[in-house]
């Protein structure tokens, strides 16, 4: 995976503070390091404009309520850090945002929240980024770790504790390929380990119940999209024979926008090629982005 080499000399946001890349730290006792306990959004920058801003700020304030959090920041004090990480780096288009935030600095090393007596910590993370996959497609295999049910913990909390997705890409590269399917515990499709996931059939557009799936702003969007587009789309428990005897499939998420599948387990997906209503998909979700995206208050830079 290449690196743009601009990304060696960004300035990261951390607790009121712009810092160089070198200089950007976090604390040994903060509680992202003791236990993952922390919560994050992925945002990405088009043309001015960050797509879905308002829901990846609602999103974060719900995950850190429903962890319990305090002296949470506002989602205006949230979006004001963006812009100012976004101005002092100079970027306009073509960047992604990790936006990270954490239970905070603890007292002494430990597990119990009790120990946080100074409220959270927010990192901003913009870097210089295309999406994560190509538009040529990728390969998937089906893992054998099972996505997270509810029962153990809510997917709907978009948290920092990945080992169950990091374990199934780690299955993915042994195999050789782009990424990993990942099952719910009754043996239906989830998602991916770091996007959701589409199949198209008669040119209908079906995706999993988000029962044990991240129910992802993009999803949404892609749902809404179709709606208002007249193609129809559904809901469903769809198992592996389903994905295999698809027309096309396709994952969909900030970081990797919309990647058409060409091959899961061995098995080609339709002709083996990008399909048509894919294209059609990215092409609207790209104009919806950029459309509806909210302006970054400052000029363009030089």
């Amino acid at each position: 995976m290449k690196v743009d080499p601009r990304n060696d000399n960004l300035i990261v946001f951390i607790n009121d503070e712009l810092l160089p890349r070198d200089e950007a730290k976090i604390s040994v006792f903060d509680s992202s390091v003791q236990g993952g306990d922390a919560v994050w959004e992925g945002l990405r920058v088009y043309d001015g404009k960050i797509a879905a801003f308002n829901e990846h700020l609602d999103r974060l304030q719900n995950s850190a309520k429903a962890l319990a959090f305090e002296s949470i920041p506002s989602s205006e004090d949230v979006a004001n850090a963006v812009f100012k990480t976004l101005e002092a780096n100079k970027m306009w288009d073509q960047s992604h945002i990790r936006l990270t935030l954490t239970r905070g600095e603890k007292i002494t090393s430990g597990m119990n929240p009790k120990l946080n007596q100074s409220g959270c910590s927010l990192i901003v993370l913009a870097e210089w980024k295309p999406p994560v996959y190509g538009n040529d497609g990728i390969r998937l295999i089906t893992s054998s770790i099972r996505r997270n049910t509810p029962e153990c913990l809510d997917s709907k909390i978009h948290h920092n504790n990945l080992l169950n997705n990091i374990l199934a890409v780690i299955e993915a590269n042994v195999s050789g390929v782009d990424s990993a399917i990942m099952l719910d515990v009754n043996g239906f499709i989830s998602e991916t380990n770091d996007t959701n996931l589409f199949i198209v059939k008669d040119d209908e557009i079906f995706t999993p119940y988000a029962n044990s799936c991240l129910p992802g702003i993009t999803r949404k969007m892609i749902l809404s999209i179709a709606d208002n587009e007249g193609i129809a789309n559904h809901e469903k428990d769809l198992s592996l024979t389903e994905l295999y005897t698809s027309d096309e499939v396709f994952t969909s998420g900030t970081m990797g926008e919309l990647t058409p599948v060409l091959e899961a387990d061995g098995r080609i997906i339709g002709n083996g090629k990008v399909g048509e209503l894919t294209k059609r998909m990215q092409s609207l979700h790209l104009k919806h982005a950029i459309e509806n995206g909210t302006s970054l208050p400052f000029k363009k830079p030089d």
